[in-house]
């Protein structure tokens, strides 16, 4: 069969996330969308927007197939799908379910949005591969359809995000634990080949399993209360303190205090600081002693602003979201809820949301645009850092973000005199 993963409008809802990575490439609760659908037995093949497909050719071949027409069905799946467990059940139960009678489409809904469908394969003949994402949301109108409501769980807002990782760790990191090479090295802790552990460590696996993959470094006098998952050569810094649904991704550096929350691979909090409930994207620098609120202080629920829209989220912890290769000075305090764009740069306190490409100094009456030619120049001195080689595709997605995020930066913001 073939299973078309497609990204549709809600994935500008998810912004700063989703603007330097494919939908499906969401790091929650130790795992992405494109994780799970490589376990699937399916001709893949991805719908992204357009200044992505570089990216996705590049750094997720498995989706560049084609359609292939011999195969009379095909499963379109959303993009903005929350990789769990759960959610990876439901498909493969949409899978196994069997062809649709004649040539209705089989349409899983949720909201207004199609979260996944079986339907005939040359419904996109003649069709431009742009158009088919359309064509797919327009599914759930047409009337030969049989439509289930609400049964897979989509991101529709970052928080979503925040949530759903609390939410599905312990189901993630069991399947997690059964399908990988782990070690059991002490009760419910495991541990992937290589890892080096000082013996002052202390474990608290009670709440949930911590899962440590392979060659991870933790220095003396660590504290890890699960579920937790830490991804291959990471770096744990001494006296950090990991707990309570913590994902962390590949090559991350780590310290401090950090709890319920998701880095994304290449992302750096060293020093101490705490971290709470939040989503870091990757290449990000939090300086020593940045700090961020996750609770209200009349312990209510949190609202989150995006853009002119004013969300609740209905939950009590929630901290910040930040988009990929933005930087914190030292000592920077983040407020509750506050989202802060990719490519900025902030110091002092962060009482708003922070707009992407924004050298963010509110404290000191300084806000200015940060060009993209600065953030390219960072970036080959990061990838240096990490033996990852720049390429032109990673200098080229730098000028897209910038473009595609143009209208967050309000007008009259001086060109910042940030020296190279």
């Amino acid at each position: 069969m073939n299973i078309v993963v497609f990204e549709d409008s809600g994935v500008d809802n998810l912004y700063p996330i989703t603007t330097g990575r494919p939908a499906y490439a969401i790091s929650c609760a130790s795992y992405r969308l494109v994780d799970w659908l490589n376990e699937l037995d399916g001709n893949l093949v991805g719908l992204v927007r357009p200044y992505l497909e570089r990216i996705q050719l590049l750094d997720f071949p498995e989706f560049q197939r084609e359609l292939d027409p011999t195969l009379k069905w095909t499963m379109v799946v959303n993009a903005r799908i929350a990789p769990t467990l759960s959610n990876m059940h439901r498909l493969r139960c949409l899978m196994g379910t069997g062809e649709p009678a004649g040539t209705a489409a089989r349409v899983i809904r949720s909201g207004w949005a199609t979260a996944a469908a079986i339907v005939q394969t040359d419904l996109f003949s003649g069709q431009q591969k742009s158009t088919w994402s359309r064509t797919i949301e327009n599914l759930t109108v047409e009337p030969a359809t049989t439509i289930t409501e609400n049964g897979l769980e989509l991101f529709e807002y970052p928080h979503d995000v925040i949530g759903q990782n609390i939410k599905s760790f312990d189901e993630n990191i069991g399947h997690r634990i059964e399908a990988g090479n782990y070690e059991e090295r002490f009760k419910n802790v495991f541990l992937g080949p290589g890892v080096e552990i000082s013996d002052s460590v202390v474990f608290d696996a009670n709440p949930g399993p911590i899962v440590i993959d392979s060659n991870v470094k933790m220095g003396p006098f660590c504290f890890l209360r699960g579920p937790v998952f830490i991804g291959a050569t990471s770096r744990i810094s001494e006296h950090s303190a990991i707990k309570d649904g913590v994902s962390i991704a590949h090559t991350c550096k780590i310290g401090g205090e950090v709890e319920g929350t998701i880095l994304e691979a290449y992302s750096n909090k060293q020093h101490h600081g705490f971290l709470g409930h939040s989503y870091l994207g990757s290449w990000i620098n939090l300086g020593a002693g940045t700090c961020n609120s996750d609770l209200k202080n009349t312990y209510g629920t949190v609202n989150m602003q995006y853009g002119a829209d004013r969300v609740s989220t209905g939950m009590q912890f929630i901290g910040c979201i930040i988009g990929d290769y933005a930087k914190t000075a030292v000592n920077t305090s983040i407020f509750t809820g506050k989202t802060i764009g990719v490519a900025s740069m902030v110091y002092g306190f962060a009482t708003t949301n922070v707009p992407s490409f924004v050298n963010y100094a509110r404290t000191f009456d300084e806000v200015g645009v940060l060009p993209p030619e600065v953030i390219v120049t960072t970036q080959k001195r990061m990838f240096a850092r990490r033996n990852v080689l720049q390429r032109p595709c990673d200098i080229q997605l730098v000028h897209d973000m910038y473009h595609v995020t143009s209208h967050q930066r309000p007008d009259g913001l001086s060109d910042d005199p940030v020296s190279l």
